[in-house]
């Protein structure tokens, strides 16, 4: 599944580089994270509770940033899976000046399996719509 968009954020470009890539400002930002722990360089362990309409479980994964371009690119890629499937995915976030703030847009790939794939791509892009959505308004409020 093919993810991409875009979300305002009123810090500089630096800025805005710097929030993404810190740990402590993913661990809470990112929905139903439990923990986010450094495993190595730009590498970290992930667990989470992931909630599709009524199925839901935890899942544990990695989370690992690469091709870093500061302050203006870099690569995040997200692996995880529990009883109730999995899910894998990787990203390009670009991050460019925009209105006094910055634009970061989003382009990836996305894939899901196992029980949480069962309820349909509708449900699957709505829910990670509003899942990035929440994202981009919890690196907002820190």
């Amino acid at each position: 599944m093919k993810i991409s968009g875009s979300h305002a954020l009123p810090f500089s470009p630096e800025q805005a580089y710097a929030v993404l890539q810190d740990p402590a400002a993913l661990a809470l930002a990112i929905p139903g994270c439990q923990s986010l722990e450094k495993t190595g360089d730009n590498e970290y362990h992930m667990k989470m509770k992931m909630v599709v309409a009524a199925i839901s479980g935890n899942f544990e994964g990695s989370v690992r940033l690469s091709e870093h371009m500061p302050p203006s690119s870099f690569r995040m890629d997200v692996d995880g899976s529990g009883k109730i499937g999995f899910v894998k995915g990787s990203g390009l976030l670009t991050i460019t000046p925009a209105d006094g703030g910055s634009a970061v847009a989003y382009d990836g790939e996305m894939q899901i399996g196992g029980t949480i794939a069962a309820v349909g791509q509708r449900l699957i892009d709505t829910t990670s719509k509003m899942m990035l959505k929440k994202f981009f308004e919890r690196i907002v409020s820190g």
